[in-house]
């Protein structure tokens, strides 16, 4: 391997590690799969280091050094890039595929990762909100106005989300919106537990995958990053909550019980 080849060696493992990073993937599995990308490649070793918003990766090859960093920006949570970057890594270490193709799919998912259906997406969380209402114990009117209320909440997070908006006002902004709508439901009293809409009808801003990979991160010896992690979380739960005291105070409609 020359040094040409070297520099393409980092240059993917950066790209692929930053990839999974920007679409959910945990620390263990980004550094594990950037490690045995860039060895199935040609390294002889590669360090990482992943920090909350950048990536830095040093591969050795011959005794030479090589060390790159790129930035991480969060991209939303898409499991299915992680697994096809993931995926790259057993690929080339079967000897399937060769650092073009590696690049050649890592380009397609970065141009072009696939997603479901924006408006399935919302109508499936919606639905699962609902079934959470009537888990807790309401009847199909109260389903009716969760279903409702997390519909139009998820199209407007979804809306906020194409736009760029800062993750935190999303969740102040997509908070109020459900739960006002959520809140009509128990100044018309419709059903006999109104309130139990309103509890449900947030739950799809639970951040459960975040709060799943800083655990993750903890345990495994990431500290930093699972602090960092683990304050987004936070940041998120509280901005939940600031667009349900908002909602609250403007409807005069206080209680979840």
């Amino acid at each position: 391997m020359n040094q040409q080849q070297h520099q393409n060696v980092i240059r993917l493992g950066l790209w692929a590690g930053q990839l999974m990073l920007q679409y959910g993937a945990d620390s263990k599995l980004a550094e594990t799969t950037i490690h045995r990308l860039c060895t199935a490649l040609g390294a002889d070793w590669a360090d990482i280091a992943i920090t909350a918003n950048s990536l830095m990766l040093t591969t050795v090859y011959n005794k030479e050094f090589l060390t790159k960093v790129r930035r991480v920006v969060d991209r939303g949570i898409n499991l299915k890039v992680v697994c096809d970057v993931a995926g790259l890594a057993e690929m080339v270490e079967r000897g399937v595929a060769d650092e073009y193709e590696v690049e050649r799919r890592l380009r397609q998912l970065s141009d072009k990762p696939k997603k479901y259906n924006r408006w399935l997406v919302a109508a499936m969380v919606a639905l699962s909100c609902a079934c959470f209402c009537f888990l807790f114990g309401g009847g199909l009117p109260e389903c009716g106005t969760t279903l409702l209320a997390s519909l139009i909440g998820m199209t407007v997070r979804q809306s906020l989300g194409h736009q760029r908006v800062n993750p935190l006002i999303n969740f102040v902004v997509t908070a109020f919106v459900a739960t006002t709508i959520a809140s009509f439901g128990v100044m018309l009293d419709i059903g006999e537990q109104p309130h139990i809409a309103m509890a449900a009808t947030v739950l799809m801003l639970v951040p459960g995958l975040p709060s799943i990979n800083a655990i993750s991160d903890a345990v495994e010896g990431y500290t930093n990053m699972a602090v960092a992690r683990w304050a987004f979380v936070t940041l998120l739960v509280m901005a939940t909550g600031i667009g349900i005291m908002l909602s609250m105070t403007m409807t005069g409609v206080w209680s979840w019980i």
